[in-house]
């Protein structure tokens, strides 16, 4: 079910910020268009899977919101593609295949969200906001690399072979860089600020993510995988991101010490 929520404009903010969303439903992406403009967002809609990736590729979008199942090519192979060539492009998936399945799928292709219809209004909203925060964060560190060449105290954490520049943005890993996607990058911050200590995925969900929903933890484990499909020698036996059994997660200062 579909619902509105009361939103008092003044409150919000104005932005500049456009989003694009590739939607053949043609009545949900009105809806979409409807939730963003009352945050303040200039939105594009396109119903074409091909015509969304041509767009989403030639112009600079703050967010692209993809549908899956779209005429010419999927959301999915348009998120992988996206995320190929523009690795920093913030990615939701919203659609009505809700499997366990779909949602990893999604999110191992690249997604840094996935939610499914029928949706909550006041939800789609606060995920928006959450990934434009990071999109706005991401934006203020190239600026400040601009002004900052000398990697102040404070800008980087280097633990063992394992080097994370804030100012830059950039991972690098036994002398290789390392591309991570902005949220693998917040959540990668995250861990190796706080080496050893264990986060449930609740808890990394509401820290790196910024927003409280059950039933999304499926969102941590993907991005978890993605790490370690990157950071780990032997993606079978992680020796950097650990899985504390029955609890969640923590970075082993060992693994890149070793």
């Amino acid at each position: 079910m579909y619902f509105t929520c009361g939103f008092d404009e003044s409150q919000v903010k104005p932005m500049t910020d456009t989003v694009l969303v590739v939607e053949d439903e043609q009545d949900i992406a009105e809806l979409i268009k409807v939730q963003l403009h009352e945050l303040s967002l200039q939105t594009e809609l396109c119903s074409c899977g091909q015509q969304g990736l041509a767009k989403a590729l030639a112009n600079n979008y703050a967010l692209v919101v993809l549908d899956i199942m779209l005429p010419n090519i999927s959301g999915l192979d348009i998120c992988q593609q996206l995320r190929q060539k523009k690795p920093e492009q913030a990615i939701m998936i919203l659609t009505s295949r809700s499997s366990e399945t779909d949602r990893v799928l999604g999110l191992e292709l690249g997604a840094d969200d996935y939610m499914t219809k029928p949706f909550s209004v006041r939800e789609l909203q606060a995920r928006v906001r959450s990934q434009l925060r990071k999109v706005h964060l991401l934006g203020n560190i190239v600026q400040q690399q601009a002004h900052d060449q000398s990697n102040p105290d404070g800008h980087e954490i280097s633990i063992g072979s394992l080097c994370i520049n804030q100012s830059t943005h950039q991972t690098q890993i036994r002398g290789n860089d390392v591309e991570l996607t902005s949220t693998e990058f917040d959540l990668l911050l995250y861990l190796a600020s706080h080496p050893e200590q264990v986060f449930t995925r609740s808890q990394l969900l509401s820290s790196v993510w910024g927003y409280h929903h059950s039933g999304y933890e499926h969102t941590v484990n993907s991005h978890i995988n993605r790490l370690r499909n990157k950071l780990e020698e032997d993606v079978t036996h992680p020796q950097i991101v650990q899985t504390v059994w029955g609890v969640g997660y923590k970075f082993n200062r060992q693994g890149v010490c070793a």
